[in-house]
């Protein structure tokens, strides 16, 4: 079945079949090739049935089912083609009999934790008719469905995992005299289910299943959306191969991939969250509830460096001459969006050097560090999870390496290498335990659509916020940080969802800057409040400017987190244009968390939300999930009005400003910080008004002495009744705009706030429109 779907307005629909078989695992074995733009090699893919799954844990399925299931069928495909066979050796191959002592030598980095990253760009899941029930029906053959798109697919294969030496161990036989499917799934099935405890063992195992011989290539067909895979007689997903192989390459004008140059003009690759999330570089479950494991192998020319989400800090191994391999692995499951990857010729910035005891001393514990420890059993699945881990709890900060591209190593040292240290402590002192073991941080090229994207173990930010002195840097830097906890460590069980992800992370990331600055109480408050002006602000301009079904954070209601008996669902506004540019889910999200600080206290509202991350770390959540539990940690005569079904009601499921946030907005008194930035924005609105008499003239840098260092106007004295995006664009990187530019600690945000899509409005006194460049843009 082709779906075609129109991009301006469709949803986008997530095929996979998740209710009948899940993913446990991915092994990819890739070569880059940047003369074709693409990635080629294998994927190799181990499976669990859900039946499998319910009868072992004795429960009842986890998705809810969606109340309307209009399931169409999928049409088996034709007597398949047969698929051309791949004759190509992949050249990324590296010895994995050394996987044991972890990654060649590489400390032992076991005890992670982590979960979903958003899936900065997702929107949202409901029930559609793109959702497809592909389970058995009578006696046709099982079909599984990937996610896929943009991506050439050359063979499917069964692997044959009975042919590993040693694999005996799981079943139960001192010698396998007899290889049958049941047996071959069976073996599977023990793998993907071993202890925590013995994830080096799991992981070994993995690595030399997936270079096992095939034993029969499987029937496939592709559509726009999906990969669809059956064998003859398996009408069961519990009867099909557990363990497949897929043989394939990307494209180069594939959705997940962007390839380019850096600002040293060598090429490079990256992946990021995008609308199609990262189907189009391998095929994959997208929903979020498939969490797996990965490890990934990837060739390239010894002259670049491949980062990618992993536990480990891989180092090249030498292939071939000219070539290289990198290994990464990751023990904790994720859904696979937040798989990322990054080849190019990065140069590492080397932080100063510091001591283990900095890094890992065990200490004695101050009264509001007494409840980072994790008591008892995680309510996650089993992994080597962090929060168990008494040396992980007191690591204020985490081993880190800087990349950039080789022009920008010099202000990377200067302005990044420094803030990452600071900024990592202040996240610990808030949350406790950093649920990743270690972090990249990547200065992504200069077509990056973002500021940033947080990844299990990798950041990306863009080259903007260097330029930005420290309080672009660091405030960008810790909105990152807090997606580790927020979007990866706990990640939202339905898209729609985005404001658990992007609020949490606006929200938190004013208070890791606070503590990194060391500021006194008065000083954080007037910045905290400052930003909330701004926010305010912007939010005024989001709910002016994009049609109101889009400004809802909640919008299946009642049905969010259904699925169709398969386990389908769609992202809703998935391939809308705007989606991207969108922030009402960050800004509406960070109103309602500091509306629920302020009715708590921040002494007890940080102390819940430590609480709520050693709940519920690890797992996936739902707005409910959340709230249920702060309302139960609020004391009676602080919850007055407040209730899950208020909050929904107010703020969640309507589109607009919520009410008791106008209410704040009106009875609220200016701080002293916003009033002296008004009046430096007044004053240049009655500079510009006046008349002009001379010709235009180079940007006036003009520094008041009034105003702290952090405060700077940029004064553009061109004027036009109307602008494009383009010309706001240009015209502010030459220094030729009509209006003032106003950069300070909180710019950052404003410049992903307000997308410069259409035609702007003439200049009115004091109206807002957003920010470029990392500074705020005020239309006079």
């Amino acid at each position: 079945m082709d779906v075609k779907l129109e991009p301006s307005w469709d949803d986008l629909p997530l095929m996979a079949n998740t209710s009948h078989i899940l993913v446990k695992h991915y092994v990819l074995d890739l070569d880059v090739d940047f003369e074709s733009q693409i990635f080629e090699g294998t994927i190799v893919l181990f499976f669990e049935s859900r039946n499998r799954l319910e009868k072992q844990s004795g429960s009842t399925k986890e998705t809810c089912r969606s109340e309307s299931n209009e399931a169409c069928r999928f049409s088996t495909p034709e007597p398949c083609h047969s698929p051309v066979t791949d004759t190509r050796t992949s050249s990324s191959k590296t010895g994995y009999n050394d996987f044991a002592i972890c990654g060649k030598g590489e400390k032992d980095t076991s005890g992670k934790d982590g979960n979903h990253d958003n899936p900065e760009q997702a929107s949202g899941i409901s029930s559609s008719k793109y959702c497809c029930d592909t389970g058995n029906h009578g006696s046709e053959d099982f079909l599984l469905v990937l996610d896929c798109c943009d991506l050439s697919v050359f063979k499917v294969e069964e692997v044959d995992v009975a042919a590993v030496p040693g694999i005996e161990t799981f079943t139960g036989s001192p010698q396998i005299t007899f290889v049958s499917e049941e047996l071959r799934n069976q073996i599977v099935h023990e793998l993907v289910t071993l202890p925590a405890d013995r994830w080096r063992e799991q992981f070994d195992y993995y690595a030399h299943c997936s270079q096992a011989p095939g034993c029969g290539e499987l029937l496939f067909d592709t559509d726009t959306w999906s990969l669809q895979i059956r064998k003859t007689g398996a009408q069961t997903a519990t009867d099909f191969p557990h363990a497949i192989r897929i043989w394939y390459s990307t494209k180069p004008q594939g959705r997940s991939v962007t390839w380019t140059s850096d600002q040293s003009g060598r090429p490079c690759v990256y992946t990021m969250g995008s609308p199609v999330n990262n189907r189009a570089l391998f095929p994959c479950q997208e929903p979020p509830v498939a969490m797996s494991t990965w490890q990934a192998t990837v060739g390239a020319a010894a002259s670049f460096v491949v980062l990618m989400s992993g536990e480990n800090s891989a180092k090249p191994t030498q292939l071939r001459e000219g070539r290289a391999s990198w290994h990464y692995y990751v023990t904790m499951p994720m859904p696979a969006s937040t798989f990322t990857i990054a080849v190019g010729s990065w140069a590492e910035m080397k932080p100063e050097i510091c001591s283990s005891e900095d890094l890992a001393a065990e200490r004695s514990l101050t009264p509001s560090e007494a409840d980072f420890r994790c008591v008892g059993i995680c309510g996650h699945m089993e992994y080597p999870c962090r929060f168990q881990n008494p040396s992980a709890t007191t690591q204020e900060v985490i081993p880190h390496r800087v990349f950039a591209p080789v022009c920008l190593q010099g202000a990377c040292q200067e302005t990044l290498l420094p803030l990452v240290r600071p900024c990592l402590s202040a996240a610990h002192s808030v949350l406790g335990t950093h649920p990743f073991s270690r972090l990249d941080i990547l200065i992504v090229p200069a077509n990056f659509p973002s500021l940033g994207m947080a990844s299990p173990h990798i950041i990306f930010l863009s080259q903007s916020v260097l330029i930005g002195m420290n309080h672009l840097c660091g405030t960008r830097l810790c909105h990152e940080i807090a997606h580790a906890w927020f979007g990866l460590a706990i990640g939202a069980r339905d898209w729609t969802e985005e404001w658990l992800s992007e609020g949490f992370a606006t929200h938190l990331e004013d208070v890791f800057w606070a503590k990194a600055q060391q500021l006194a109480p008065h000083e954080a408050w007037e910045q905290q409040e400052l930003k909330a002006d701004l926010r305010w602000r912007c939010l005024q301009d989001e709910v002016r400017n994009y049609p109101e079904e889009m400004q809802v954070l909640r919008p299946n209601k009642e049905k969010t987190g259904h699925v169709s008996d398969s386990g389908s669902s769609v992202i809703k506004h998935g391939l809308n244009p705007e989606k991207v540019f969108m922030q009402v889910h960050y800004l509406k999200g960070y109103f309602l968390l500091r509306f629920l600080a302020q009715r708590l206290g921040d002494d007890t509202y940080f102390a819940f939300l430590r609480k709520f991350v050693h709940t519920f770390h690890g797992q996936l959540i739902l707005s409910q999930d959340f709230l249920q539990m702060l309302l139960e940690n609020i004391p009676e005569e602080k919850r007055l009005d407040l209730s899950v079904e208020n909050i929904f009601r107010d703020w969640l499921e309507s589109s607009g400003i919520p009410q008791p946030l106008q209410t704040e907005r009106q009875a609220r008194a200016e701080c002293g910080l916003a009033r002296r930035v008004g009046a430096e924005v007044h004053k240049w609105i009655r500079v510009n008004r006046r008349p002009h008499k001379r010709k235009r003239r180079e940007t006036e840098e003009v520094f008041e002495k009034n105003l702290s260092p952090s405060l700077r106007l940029e004064r553009r004295t061109q004027s036009s009744p109307s602008l494009t995006s383009d010309q706001v664009l240009q015209e502010t990187s030459t220094g030729e705009a009509c209006f003032p530019i106003l950069s300070f600690p909180f710019g950052y945000m404003f410049m992903e706030v307000r997308p410069f899509m259409t035609e702007l409005p003439a200049p009115q006194p004091s109206s807002f429109i957003g920010g470029t460049g990392g500074k705020v843009l005020i239309l006079i």
